[in-house]
């Protein structure tokens, strides 16, 4: 911030970088709780499957993977419960 106590260019930048990020955790997480209603049956079931620790995850919950940025992972591992082959 300057003297001024304005946002430099640089601040403003790190703001927007923070927010990209963040937005995409968002997103991540909202696409996999979509997912997840498939296999819990509702809202608030898959709310409370986001923060249930999964085994195959080293006890890790789907929001902290989502944090960790592994989205992907648990998004394969919503698709082997719906098709009935996780193990």
């Amino acid at each position: 911030m300057s003297k001024d106590g304005q946002l430099s260019s640089e601040g403003i930048e790190a703001l927007r970088m923070c927010f990209q990020k963040q937005s995409r955790k968002a997103q991540a997480y909202y696409t996999i709780m979509h997912r997840a209603r498939r296999f819990t049956g509702n809202d608030d079931a898959a709310s409370a499957w986001m923060n249930e620790p999964l085994p195959s995850f080293d006890g890790k919950t789907p929001a902290q993977l989502v944090s960790d940025g592994r989205e992907d992972d648990v998004l394969d591992y919503i698709d082997s419960l719906i098709l009935g082959t996780s193990g």
